[in-house]
């Protein structure tokens, strides 16, 4: 069951978890919302000017929130920041661009996040954006694959470094079956719908919103396992962390309102994601109030670490990480709790 809270709660405990932290009040005889936006309380870094590069995509409905409407715009124009929006057609674009240092802030799977941390990008995920049911696998309106056993043999779509394909991967080994017993094609998540479509797969490891899609046009959910699914991770760059802390805070900040809003707000939210991926709006409504969960607390720890210690070692046994030594450092060296933990959701009024 999913957990709600209302807006005035979330944002009420959150800023009073930031005044236990800082010992006073937001930036002493400051109003809050200028305090968020002035100083780094562990370090007295203040960001003047350049620009934040940030990631929305589609399997992060907070970040189409927020970039439609303009909140962190309004919390950095102190500052004169630009905010550059980039999109993420997958996880593993998301990362792309995170280790080519084009973005510093972006949406991936927590499977994808560690994939990348183990392999040595310089990553470390600042915020929890969501906990959703969002990959399953998807088979034809009609297919006579009724189960995992039933994919022997078969050809599979899905996007390597994705929940999906280690949800695939999940769920072949528990149904005692490993990669050498089916054929994957590593296709972007919407060309993998399409494969399905036109008959060049006969499953598809599927990703929402674009799922949800498949679903209303008839085709069938084969396999689900929400235990499957990994956390959503919102994540930056170490060199932006370290450079930049003040701007690191007020994105978590901001999400954290974006949150509160979309809670609050379900209807609005699922239009917005309804008109960012051209979905039916009864299609996105299926997405954020049935498989997004995102009531999820949204400080990463041990919660997250769990799933990925389960998800690691199928890393090193498929060949995508050379040692399990490094998905352990990964696993040591991924969270990083400071700004989730000081999270205030007042920043915008």
């Amino acid at each position: 069951m999913k957990n709600r809270f209302t807006a005035t709660a979330l944002i009420a405990s959150a800023a009073a978890a930031a005044l236990l932290l800082t010992g006073c009040v937001a930036g002493e005889n400051q109003p809050a919302a200028e305090a968020a936006v002035s100083t780094d309380a562990a370090t007295g870094i203040v960001t003047q000017g350049g620009t934040l590069n940030i990631d929305f995509a589609t399997y992060n409905p907070l970040s189409l929130v927020i970039k439609e409407q303009g909140w962190l715009e309004e919390a950095l124009a102190d500052q004169e920041i630009t905010v550059n929006w980039v999109q993420s057609a997958g996880s593993n674009k998301a990362n792309e661009a995170l280790r080519a240092n084009a973005i510093d802030v972006g949406s991936t799977a927590g499977s994808a996040a560690l994939l990348a941390r183990s392999n040595g990008s310089p990553i470390q995920v600042i915020d929890i954006y969501s906990q959703p049911e969002w990959a399953a696998l998807v088979v034809p309106d009609g297919s006579d694959i009724g189960s995992v056993e039933d994919l022997k043999g078969k050809q599979i779509a899905a996007t390597q470094g994705t929940d999906p394909y280690f949800f695939l991967l999940q769920s072949l080994e528990e149904a005692g079956l490993g990669l050498d017993d089916v054929t994957v094609q590593n296709l972007q998540h919407a060309d993998g719908w399409a494969a399905l479509q036109n008959g060049s797969v006969d499953a598809w490891a599927g990703l929402d919103p674009i799922m949800a899609g498949a679903e209303a046009a008839g085709a069938e959910l084969a396999y689900r396992n929400v235990d499957f699914n990994s956390y959503g991770f919102l994540n930056a760059t170490e060199s932006f962390i370290t450079e930049k802390p003040d701007v690191a805070q007020t994105v978590v900040d901001v999400y954290e309102h974006a949150r509160a809003w979309a809670l609050e707000n379900e209807e609005e939210t699922a239009q917005i994601l309804a008109d960012v991926a051209g979905l039916d709006l009864a299609v996105a409504t299926k997405v954020i109030t049935e498989r997004s969960n995102l009531g999820v607390d949204n400080i990463p720890g041990n919660a997250q670490i769990d799933v990925l210690t389960t998800i690691g070692p199928i890393f090193v046994k498929t060949g995508d990480v050379l040692e399990q030594s490094q998905v352990d450092d990964a696993l040591d060296t991924i969270v990083n709790d400071t700004f989730a933990t000081k999270a205030d959701p007042t920043v915008v009024e």
